[in-house]
């Protein structure tokens, strides 16, 4: 990492440690599991968005990639691993691909990640992208985020980077008992609303709310040609 972006990062984690604070009476947390921001620390995400937005890499907020899709805002991709709390030996469902970024850090945290996209460009850009930075242990397909990805099933975390208006039956299904889902609930220009679900060994679910957020909606339809990984 060359010095502007390692200057970049540490500017980026700063911030994040401060957002921390300043939300933790929504979310419970005054700061991220020491983990968690050793994974964001590692990850450069200037590799992760478009070459003429790097110079903006390490800001504190969301990106365009294409597609009409963006990465995420540091914070919240920090807050959501860390809900998520991932330990070595899960395997995890991402739902929203996009650039390959919230995968990376999940990679670091755990044994296995598979992420689905509809978008199968951005499949395939961060496959390539994920490979080449050697991220080894995510696994890539593009698909209907609705349904999940059932041939990997049961996962012990599953995290969608995008709002749906609904928790779908398919996500709750392929979570393990114990596992948790963390998803923004809402429609696309109204309010949402950052949900932390847990699946008691009962099967019985139980829910909380974070924080009002705002992501691109999750869309429920085939992918534009099958893209396997």
């Amino acid at each position: 990492m060359g010095s502007v972006a390692n200057s970049g990062m540490k500017r980026m984690l700063a911030d994040i440690d401060s957002e921390a604070g300043y939300t933790r009476t929504l979310t419970g947390r005054a700061a991220f599991d020491r983990r968690v921001m050793e994974a964001m620390a590692q990850v450069p995400r200037d590799e992760f968005v478009p070459d003429e937005l790097k110079s903006s890499a390490y800001d504190n907020g969301p990106l365009p990639i294409g597609f009409g899709q963006t990465i995420s805002q540091p914070y919240i991709v920090a807050l959501m691993t860390d809900l998520l709390d991932p330990q070595p030996d899960h395997r995890l469902l991402e739902v929203g691909t996009g650039s390959g970024y919230q995968a990376a850090v999940l990679s670091l945290l755990c044994d296995s990640v598979y992420s689905v996209d509809r978008v199968a460009a951005l499949t395939r850009t961060a496959r390539t992208r994920l490979q080449r930075l050697g991220y080894d242990n995510v696994h890539l397909c593009s698909g209907n985020g609705y349904l999940g990805w059932p041939e990997h099933a049961p996962y012990d975390g599953i995290i969608v980077t995008a709002a749906a208006p609904y928790v779908p039956e398919a996500l709750v299904a392929q979570l393990k008992p114990g596992g948790r889902l963390v998803i923004p609930v809402g429609e696309r220009f109204g309010f949402q609303q950052l949900q932390l679900l847990t699946k008691e060994p009962s099967g019985d679910i139980r829910q909380r709310d974070i924080l009002g957020v705002a992501f691109v909606p999750l869309i429920d339809g085939e992918p534009e040609h099958s893209d396997g990984g």
